[in-house]
């Protein structure tokens, strides 16, 4: 594929909701970030960027509103590229932020960026960061080569990176409940508009590991049994008996080849019904195993993709916008985070060429602040550093002390950064870890950082085309 010729998109068959999702307080933002062994340079930092966008052209983009369906058009203004804020993943204004859906940060030895998820989900902004990460090091004259998740820049864009991976995966097993029942949240003191409290767990991958096969289960599954059960005891400290469940986002090339740097998500449900019983840790432990490898799999999956894709080509193809908008918000501000406790996303191993690991120190992944959700959570690993994430938009902090303290309990060694006025240290077995890892600089958005983008001259049949297709 020629990269000069690609100039428009729909999003994709994920990406079609965040948009209608999207409030002056909230939008679906996640980070990603990396940490080098050296302080960044700006200035080659920018070259680096601009080489990744040429080589990854569908994230250089801003989005358009047509008469049926949202559109992404490429971005011929420059991105701006900042020093890091301490409260980041802030909602996203499509006016703002010369119009691009990602923001490119650096502070200290680390680069991250804020991404919203109409754009792709973790898997490919992670190879956008790993893809900027290798071509920054290779103009500072490191030696690089390339992999799954650094791409040669100088290489051509596949047709497979920027294809929508629902629509080739679409079947007719359409027999998928999109539906869930409302659950406990955990709340307290609200942050200001656009503030977030953020807190990093640094853990050994292997001691981890080696716990989690002790008890015959995945990373993933005990990390969400353990997050399932503190806010289990902390609703019953509270006498509620409210279903307690905890998302759980699905990288669906693992049960689907695709190379597409786009979104190829689905999310899945484990939960537990203080109404019937109550439960031990093991307990819940064996019911995570046993719901997440019921319906984590190809057949079940498959089935959901068909119906969501169904729904959007088919059943609302030719609503209009406006009501696809408002259909959306309705239903998100009336359901979506209330039925879950808690979201907590495991992007996996991030692995580079091994001529490369030396440059680096680790990856983390942020999910966003949510509306109602307290404890929203990311995970990643690189080498033998996982990082356990917190995004929370309350002060209290009993849920990352409550997590702490069961896998200290569970003789996991813990280092803690954050951006909260505490650091953790009065708990036993909690190590400090950076106190510089979070910036100090609060960044609050307002009207006036909002720009007019450049137009393509494009002919009044082009521009309507884009505007009236479906």
């Amino acid at each position: 594929m020629n990269n000069k010729s690609f100039v428009w998109f729909p999003l994709d068959n994920a990406g079609t909701v965040f948009p209608g999702q999207n409030s002056d307080k909230w939008a679906n933002v996640f980070r990603v970030s990396v940490q080098l062994n050296e302080e960044i340079d700006r200035n080659i930092l920018k070259q680096a960027l601009k080489n990744t966008f040429e080589r990854i052209p569908t994230l250089k983009v801003c989005i358009k509103n047509g008469f049926f369906r949202h559109y992404f058009e490429n971005n011929k203004e420059e991105i701006p590229l900042n020093h890091d804020i301490k409260n980041f993943c802030y909602r996203i204004n499509f006016k703002e932020n010369n119009g691009y859906l990602l923001r490119v940060f650096y502070h200290g030895c680390k680069i991250s960026i804020d991404v919203y998820h109409a754009l792709c989900d973790g898997y490919g902004a992670s190879v956008f960061l790993m893809t900027l990460t290798g071509e920054y090091l290779k103009l500072k004259g490191k030696a690089v080569t390339y992999g799954q998740f650094i791409l040669d820049t100088d290489s051509e864009v596949t047709q497979e990176e920027t294809e929508d991976a629902y629509i080739r995966y679409t079947t007719n097993d359409t027999k998928a409940n999109l539906t869930n029942a409302m659950a406990y949240h955990k709340k307290g003191t609200k942050l200001p508009r656009h503030m977030c409290n953020y807190t990093a767990v640094h853990m050994s991958f292997g001691q981890i590991h080696n716990l989690s096969k002790s008890f015959d289960v995945t990373v993933t599954e005990l990390l969400a049994s353990v997050l399932l059960y503190v806010h289990y005891k902390n609703q019953l400290e509270k006498g509620s008996r409210k279903p307690v469940s905890v998302q759980i986002p699905v990288n669906l090339r693992k049960f689907f080849p695709s190379a597409t740097l786009r979104n190829f998500v689905l999310c899945v449900l484990v939960s537990i019904n203080p109404k019937e019983k109550q439960y031990t840790f093991e307990e819940i432990l064996c019911s995570v195993k046993a719901q997440l490898r019921k319906v984590n799999n190809k057949k079940a999956h498959n089935a959901y993709i068909s119906r969501t894709v169904k729904i959007g080509n088919q059943a609302i193809k030719l609503v209009p916008l406006a009501v696809k908008n408002f259909i959306i918000k309705a239903g998100f501000t009336f359901g979506a985070e209330y039925s879950t406790t808690a979201l907590m996303s495991n992007l996996g191993p991030v692995k580079v060429p091994e001529e490369i690991n030396e440059y680096i120190k680790d990856f983390s992944f942020y999910t966003g602040p949510g509306l109602v959700n307290g404890a929203r959570c990311g995970v990643a690993s690189f080498g033998d550093n996982l990082i356990f994430t917190f995004s929370n938009i309350y002060r209290e902090d009993d849920i990352e002390r409550d997590f702490l303290k069961r896998l200290i309990d569970m003789g996991i060694d813990l280092t803690v950064e954050t951006n909260r006025d505490t650091d953790f240290s009065d708990i036993k077995g909690v190590t400090v870890g950076d106190g510089n890892a979070y910036s100090d600089d609060v960044f609050i958005p307002s009207a006036k950082d909002k720009v007019k983008l450049k137009k393509y001259d494009l002919s009044v049949k082009e521009r309507l085309y884009r505007y009236f297709s479906f």
